[in-house]
């Protein structure tokens, strides 16, 4: 298991480009906030989809560090995206992941995206990420 600040500490070392910052690591459960501004939004003002999928993609991958360690080769196996919502081109994304289920090689996630301060989720994600073998 890895602690918030080890997680932060982790992603700023080897993630310096990543704009998702930690909100809370939990039991087998984070989540994540990605500020919005100019750079994320697409025609229409909305948020783009690759800055949603990342914000998921993200909080899938601090929940498994949080409950698995800091395993810097997890990598993403799929990614399933429903968009319910348009976003608020004023506020930030949060995401909130709780891994469904944890295998030896396997680790299933859902992710809820919110735009901050809406109770109704913008998008429905579920993900999949490969842990390497130990040696």
């Amino acid at each position: 298991m890895a602690s918030k600040e080890e997680i932060e500490k982790f992603m700023m070392a080897d993630f310096p480009q990543s704009k998702c910052i930690v909100e809370a690591v939990g039991e087998q459960s984070a989540t994540v906030r990605h500020r919005i501004g100019f750079d994320e939004l697409r025609p229409g003002g909305t948020v783009s989809g690759p800055v949603l999928m990342t914000v998921a993609d993200c909080a899938l991958y601090v929940a498994i560090l949080g409950e698995i360690g800091i395993v810097s080769l997890a990598v993403t196996t799929s990614l399933t995206i429903n968009f319910m919502r348009k976003p608020s081109s004023t506020k930030d994304i949060i995401g909130k992941c709780t891994l469904l289920k944890i295998g030896k090689s396997l680790i299933v996630g859902e992710v809820s995206l919110y735009s901050e301060g809406d109770a109704k989720a913008v998008a429905h994600v579920v993900g999949t990420y490969s842990i390497p073998k130990s040696d």
